[in-house]
């Protein structure tokens, strides 16, 4: 798929994301808002920019693995997709539906584009080193990338994966943590203290980045150095919870929540009074 390079179409691809988020989630009345709306530009940057794929051959060898180990969080997944071209934009609609391809969690076998089925937090980025693994005993070139969420480092499985990807040298993977700070419960603080994640992975013998997980260019400038190390790669994307919706952000009372109507319209205004922001800046 042809890169996007450009800022200003990025924000924007990052802001339809967005509003396809609070429609599919207001259509749906369940979900999670806090995390995908986080994300959106990150897998903006994944699929207009980063990641070699081709959403006429979601199956292609040669393609990058993308794992989303939080499934929760996959609305912004979904939107991204549609927005590349893996599927109409209008099948959004029927997330969590009965008999919709557009899971709750997604699923490996209703949509094709998708490396996993994942729902249980910590197993993503075990499944991750397998794959790394795998591809580097066959001598494949592609790159594998793990989305994990900074609350299920409280698995004790994740720490295994870290452990494993450090024996066995994996520099074709590069884990992305999404550091908002919440979980379903609270704040990771509270909930169970991660301390300095840096240090830890450091530990393990990965090298870490520390990035803004809302910095296009940092997103990108910072993948395109990981790919040159030959160990694995642990980047840590200081993002915000409900990012773009004021009500929303920072607030882990989001975590698992869907708008109702009234608050659905405020989050749509607000994205396309950002729209047009966007749009007059040169």
């Amino acid at each position: 798929m042809k890169k996007v390079t450009k800022l200003k179409e990025l924000k924007l691809i990052a802001n339809y994301v967005r509003h396809d988020i609070i429609d599919m989630l207001f259509n749906a009345q369940s979900g999670h808002s806090g995390g995908p709306l986080g994300l959106a530009d990150i897998f903006t940057a994944l699929y207009f920019n980063i990641l070699k794929h081709d959403p006429k051959k979601p199956k292609w060898d040669k393609r990058d693995r993308l794992i989303l180990s939080p499934g929760h969080v996959c609305p912004v997944r979904y939107a991204a997709m549609a927005e590349a071209g893996y599927f109409k934009r209008m099948e959004l609609l029927s997330l969590r539906k009965l008999g919709s391809r557009l899971q709750g969690h997604p699923s490996r076998q209703d949509l094709p584009g998708l490396e996993l089925a994942t729902a249980s937090l910590g197993q993503g980025l075990g499944a991750a080193v397998g794959m790394a693994l795998a591809a580097k005993l066959d001598r494949k070139k592609h790159t594998v990338y793990c989305i994990t969420s900074d609350g299920e480092h409280d698995e004790g499985s994740t720490w295994e994966a870290v452990n494993a990807a450090a024996k066995y040298q994996l520099g074709n993977l590069i884990n992305i943590i999404d550091r908002n700070n919440i979980q379903i419960s609270g704040h990771t603080q509270d909930v169970w203290p991660l301390k300095n994640l840096k240090e830890r992975y450091q530990a393990h013998n990965w090298k870490v980045f520390e990035i803004n997980g809302h910095n296009f260019k940092q997103i990108i400038s910072t993948v395109e150095k990981a790919k040159k190390l030959s160990v694995p790669v642990c980047i840590i994307a200081y993002t915000i919870p409900g990012k773009g919706i004021s009500f929303m952000e920072h607030q882990f009372s989001w975590h698992g929540k869907a708008p109702k109507e009234e608050e659905a319209a405020i989050a749509l205004r607000e994205l396309n009074d950002e729209r047009e922001r966007i749009l007059k800046k040169k």
